[in-house]
């Protein structure tokens, strides 16, 4: 019997995490056409914006447009970022599948990106979520700095169980555990996980890699190990987040394909269609993107 999983599902991240820290403002026509040509690439699940304050995110301002404007796909989940129950309100008026909610694992990363206390996370969250299961939405938890943090460091592995389970309890579907600054190695991702799933079924984690430090598919091939089949890419290597100075992009969803295909897993993914829409991105970006396999293609 193979140590691999037979499937893989691959959630695309990169209309959220991968441009939020873009500074240049993408047209909001420009996303919407991105967006769709995602969706014909066999990618079941794609997070399309955040309902975040645009005076936080400025480059996703326009996310009721984007949600609004999007050419939807039969199989296709369309999930956005919620922060608050007003987020929310904004997120369910343009009609999306899914609902995300975030927070972090370290004290400091949480207050510098929320603005509160992860005490006081808890209850907007809890409502955030009662609200959204009751609109008939599933909802996704994200847990951040879970393998190190841009501020404290080190992130004892109880405060990443204590983050986990406290949003299970409150009605979270699934949660992507992240590693926000790209810290992990794959020694690293095997204890934490080791840990993780003594509490918490196989089924309900997701992981979530940063490739800062080169090490995100080896933790991807551990995590693969442990038992997981579900982690979050951005097409190009898109990404980064604002309030973790020095994190740089996801592990990129087209270099992941490659790696998964070589290795007889499916995802369900047209590498074609997945390269014409990072190269599409690409170009209204304006600049080289981080992927490895791009720099394979010609164009």
């Amino acid at each position: 019997m193979s140590r691999w999983p037979a499937k893989v599902t691959i959630k695309e991240v990169g209309p959220r995490d991968g441009l939020q820290n873009e500074a240049a403002p993408i047209a909001t026509a420009d996303k919407i056409a991105w967006i769709n040509l995602l969706s014909e690439t066999g990618l079941s699940y794609i997070e399309v914006t955040s309902f975040v304050h645009p005076k936080w995110i400025p480059q996703l301002a326009d996310a009721a447009e984007v949600a609004a404007g999007i050419r939807r796909k039969d199989g296709v989940t369309y999930a956005a970022l919620v922060p608050n129950e007003k987020g929310l309100e904004r997120a369910l008026g343009a009609g999306v599948d899914e609902v995300g909610v975030f927070m972090s694992a370290s004290e400091t990363h949480n207050e510098k990106n929320i603005n509160k206390t992860i005490a006081a996370t808890f209850p907007v969250l809890e409502a955030v979520v009662k609200t959204a299961k009751q609109a008939g939405k599933t909802v996704r938890g994200y847990v951040s700095t879970v393998f190190g943090c841009p501020y404290e460091g080190a992130v004892p592995v109880d405060q990443v169980l204590t983050v986990a389970d406290r949003l299970l309890v409150m009605g979270v579907d699934e949660l992507s555990l992240g590693d926000t600054i790209g810290v992990a190695t794959p020694k690293q991702v095997e204890e934490v996980l080791a840990e993780v799933l003594r509490r918490f079924p196989v089924d309900r984690i997701a992981m979530h890699f940063h490739d800062t430090r080169g090490t995100a598919l080896a933790n991807i091939v551990v995590s693969m190990e442990m038992g997981i089949t579900t982690f979050d890419s951005s097409l190009g290597g898109l990404g980064g987040c604002p309030y973790a100075p020095g994190a740089s992009g996801n592990v990129a969803t087209d270099d992941l394909v490659y790696m998964l295909h070589g290795m007889g897993i499916d995802t369900g993914i047209d590498v074609e269609r997945l390269t014409k829409a990072a190269l599409f991105i690409r170009d209204k970006i304006g600049r080289p993107l981080p992927s490895r396999y791009l720099q394979t293609v010609r164009s």
